[in-house]
C-alpha cells in the first residue's frame, strides 16, 4: 500500500509546556520542525493548577526567558493575579508566582506556535519511533533515531526526535471505583508509543499525579474565607516585558482550611480511595500529595490550607488548591462541604488521580539526549518530573541541544552553579528518582548566586550563542551588568564623614552615628539602611533603572555570602572539569566497590563531579576513580 512520507529536521512528540518550548527553540534555530499533539486544543494545556511560577519554579521561568524561551512572555500577557513570594526572606528565595487565565494562556501559546516560521503543528498520535542499529565500533550509541510513525501509518523522517509526552502514555484517570482510560481532562491517551520505546531498550516506570475538583463560583461563600490579593506593583516574568505594561486590575484568590470533620470523612473512606485500595500502581509526588495522603501522613495536623483560585476571567470554575483527591464522587462532595465557605458547593469537575508511563531519566545525558539512541531527546513529565515550569525548562534545553546536534555543534550542559535548570537536570540524570521530581530552592546549594533577578546576567549569553536571544536583548543585559558594576564601584569609593548633617540623618533612620568616615557601600550593609534611603545624602547619584538598583543592593548587602559561595563553586568546577571518557570500563578498576561499579555502569557519568553525586558512590570510590583516570590518561605514569 502507498504510504505518506515527509522529511523534517525535528519531530517533537507532545505539545504541552515541554513540547512548546522544544519546538519553538528548534524552529527559531532555523530547523524545519513538526510538533505532534493528540489535540490541537490541548496545546500548552494547564490540566492542574492555574498558575505559573511559585517557590523555585519562578526561578525556572526566569531562566527559560533568559535563554530565549517563551513561557514568561505568555504568562505576562495572560495572568490575572501576580505575587512575589517569600519577600520577607532573603533574595535567594524570592519567587514570582502568577495566577493564569488557563484558556487564554493556552490560546496565546498556540498563536505563537502557529505563527512561528519553520514550525508545523500536526494533530496525530505518534505510535512508534523509527531507529537504525549502529555498528558496534561506535562506542557512544547503539542506535540512531531516523523518524516517527503515526497511528494512520504516516512516516516522518527526522534527524532528531524530542519526546514530550507528559502524562498521556497509557494514561488512566481514577475517581474512586470509576476508571477512565484517558489523558488529563478527558483527552485521548497515547496507548501505543510505550511499547515502541520498550522495544528500543528504554526503561519505563509508572507514576501518578492528581488534581482537585473544580467548583461553581456561584456556590461558594467567600465571606467565610480570607481574601488573598496580588502585589500592588506587579513585576513581570520576562526580562523583555515593560513593567509599566503589566499593571492591571487583578482578581482575588481565597484561603480557607480543612478541619477535623473533613479528616473524619476521609479516614472513614480510605478503603474506597484507589491510592489505599491498591488499585493505583504508580508512585505519586511527595511534595504535592493528595488530601488523603496529607490526612494519613500528617495525622497530628488539625487543618490543612485550601486555596480557592479562579481558572480564568471568562469562567465560573474555581480551582480548589491543596485538596487533590481520587476518592469517589459522593465522598468528594461530602468532604469538600465540610470546608468553611464550601458548605453548599457544586462540583463542576470531579477530582481525580492520573496514572501514566514515564521513563527512568538516568538513561539520559545532561543534554537530555538518550545515552544509547543518537538523536533522541526527551523532556518534561516523561522524564519523571512534575510541574509546568520543570517541563518548560527541560523542553527548552532538549530543543536547543537537538538543534545544536543537527548543526554539528557542541551541545550545552548547564551545571549546578549556573542555573536552577542545571540543578533540575543534574538531579534527574544522576539520582534515582522513584517519585515525580519537583524543583525546590533547598535543592540548589548555590541558590544565593542563582537568584531569579540575575537569570539574565547568568544565561543571556548562552541563549544568544544558541541563536534564541537577539543582539538587542544581549546588549540590554550587558548594559545592566555594566551599570551595576559601575555603581557598585562608585558606592565603594564614595565616603561621607562625621559632619552634623550625616550624623542627624543616620540617627533619624535608627542607625548609629559615625565616628570616622565610611563609604556608602559600608553604610548600605547596615540592616536599617538601603540604597533608596541613602539617596538623601548621596550627592553624586544619578538615575538608574530599577533592575540595576536591585542588583546593586543585593551585591553590596550580601557580598560576603556571595564571595563565599563563589569560592565553593570554584571547588565544584574543578571536579566538573575532570571528564570521564565514554570508553571507560568500570569493571576493570581495582579497589572500586561493587555497588559503585554497578551505579557508575548504570549512569555513565560524564565527569567526576557528576559521579560523586550518584547514590551508592562513596568519597573513597571517587578517590579510586581519580587515581585510575590519571593512569588512564597518562599510562607512562604507571
Amino acid at each position: 500500500m502507498p504510504e505518506f512520507r515527509e522529511k523534517v529536521d525535528v519531530c517533537v512528540v507532545g505539545a504541552g509546556h515541554a513540547g512548546c518550548e522544544a519546538a519553538l527553540a528548534c524552529a527559531r534555530m532555523g530547523l524545519e520542525t513538526i510538533i505532534f499533539t493528540v489535540s490541537v486544543d490541548s496545546i500548552a494545556l494547564m490540566p492542574c493548577n492555574p498558575n505559573i511560577g511559585g517557590s523555585s519554579k519562578g526561578h525556572l521561568v526566569r531562566e527559560v526567558d533568559a535563554l530565549g524561551g517563551e513561557m514568561a512572555k505568555v504568562i505576562d500577557k495572560t495572568f490575572i493575579q501576580s505575587k512575589m513570594l517569600n519577600i520577607s526572606k532573603g533574595p535567594a528565595v524570592h519567587s514570582l508566582r502568577a495566577q493564569a487565565d488557563k484558556s487564554e494562556y493556552s490560546r496565546a501559546m498556540r498563536k505563537v506556535l502557529e505563527n512561528q516560521e519553520h514550525l508545523s503543528i500536526k494533530q496525530a498520535e505518534v505510535v512508534a519511533l523509527l531507529a537504525e542499529q549502529l555498528e558496534e565500533t561506535e562506542q557512544l550509541y547503539t542506535q540512531k533515531i531516523v523518524g516517527v510513525k503515526t497511528y494512520t501509518g504516516a512516516i516522518y523522517e527526522a534527524r532528531a526526535v524530542i519526546l514530550c509526552t507528559g502524562t498521556y502514555l497509557n494514561a488512566r484517570c481514577l475517581c474512586g471505583e470509576a476508571i477512565t482510560y484517558t489523558g488529563p481532562n478527558g483527552l485521548q491517551a497515547a496507548n501505543n508509543l510505550a511499547e515502541s520505546l520498550k522495544s528500543l531498550g528504554v526503561e519505563m516506570r509508572r507514576f501518578k499525579t492528581g488534581t482537585p475538583a473544580r467548583m461553581d463560583k456561584r456556590s461558594i461563600d467567600f465571606s467565610k474565607m480570607e481574601e488573598q490579593f496580588g502585589d500592588e506593583r506587579i513585576v513581570p516574568f520576562s526580562f523583555s516585558t515593560n513593567p509599566d505594561e503589566v499593571q492591571i486590575d487583578q482578581v482575588s484568590c481565597w484561603l480557607t482550611y480543612t478541619n477535623e470533620k473533613t479528616h473524619e470523612i476521609i479516614r472513614a473512606n480510605l478503603d474506597r480511595s484507589p491510592i489505599y485500595a491498591g488499585i493505583i500502581e504508580g508512585t505519586g509526588p511527595r511534595y504535592c500529595p493528595s488530601i488523603e495522603d496529607k490526612v494519613v501522613k500528617f495525622a497530628d495536623k488539625e487543618r490543612h490550607q485550601v486555596f480557592i483560585e479562579p481558572e480564568g476571567l471568562h469562567t465560573n470554575e474555581m480551582y480548589i488548591g491543596g485538596m487533590s483527591s481520587s476518592l469517589p464522587e459522593d465522598v468528594q462532595l461530602a468532604m469538600y462541604r465540610t470546608v468553611p465557605g464550601l458548605e453548599n458547593c457544586k462540583i463542576v469537575k470531579n477530582a481525580y488521580a492520573i496514572e501514566y508511563d514515564c521513563m527512568n531519566p538516568g538513561q539520559l545525558y545532561p543534554t537530555l539526549e538518550f545515552k544509547h539512541i543518537q538523536g533522541l531527546f526527551s523532556a518534561g513529565q516523561f522524564n519523571g518530573s512534575s510541574g509546568y515550569e520543570e517541563a518548560a525548562a527541560q523542553g527548552l534545553i532538549a530543543g536547543i541541544n537537538a538543534g545544536l546536534f543537527i548543526q554539528g555543534k557542541e551541545q550545552i550542559m548547564l551545571d549546578r552553579s549556573q542555573a536552577y535548570i542545571g540543578v533540575l537536570i543534574d538531579d534527574l540524570v544522576t539520582k534515582e528518582n522513584f517519585e515525580p521530581y519537583r524543583m525546590m530552592t533547598s535543592r540548589a546549594e548555590y541558590r544565593l548566586l542563582l537568584r531569579q533577578d540575575n537569570a539574565d546576567l547568568r544565561l543571556r549569553t548562552i541563549g544568544f550563542e544558541a541563536g534564541l536571544v537577539s543582539k538587542v536583548q544581549l546588549d540590554e543585559m550587558l548594559a545592566k551588568k555594566h551599570l551595576t558594576q559601575k555603581e557598585i564601584e562608585r558606592l565603594k569609593n564614595t565616603s561621607i564623614g562625621a559632619a552634623k548633617e550625616y550624623q542627624e540623618f543616620l540617627i533619624s533612620h535608627g542607625s548609629t552615628a559615625l565616628k570616622t568616615s565610611a563609604t556608602l557601600a559600608e553604610l548600605m550593609c547596615r540592616p536599617e539602611l538601603s540604597y533608596e534611603i541613602l539617596g538623601a545624602i548621596d550627592k553624586e547619584r544619578q538615575w538608574l533603572p530599577d533592575d540595576v538598583i536591585e542588583q546593586v543592593s543585593i551585591e553590596i548587602k550580601y557580598e560576603g555570602y556571595i564571595n563565599r559561595q563563589l569560592k565553593q563553586v570554584e571547588q565544584y568546577k574543578k571536579m566538573e572539569k575532570k571528564k570521564i571518557p565514554a570508553t571507560i570500563h568500570y569493571d576493570e578498576i581495582q579497589n572500586l566497590r561493587l555497588e559503585a561499579r554497578q551505579k557508575l555502569n548504570q549512569f555513565k557519568p560524564i565527569s567526576v563531579g557528576q559521579a560523586s553525586r550518584i547514590a551508592g558512590v562513596s568519597p573513597s570510590d571517587i578517590s579510586v576513580l581519580l587515581v585510575y583516570l590519571e593512569h588512564y590518561r597518562n599510562p607512562k605514569n604507571e
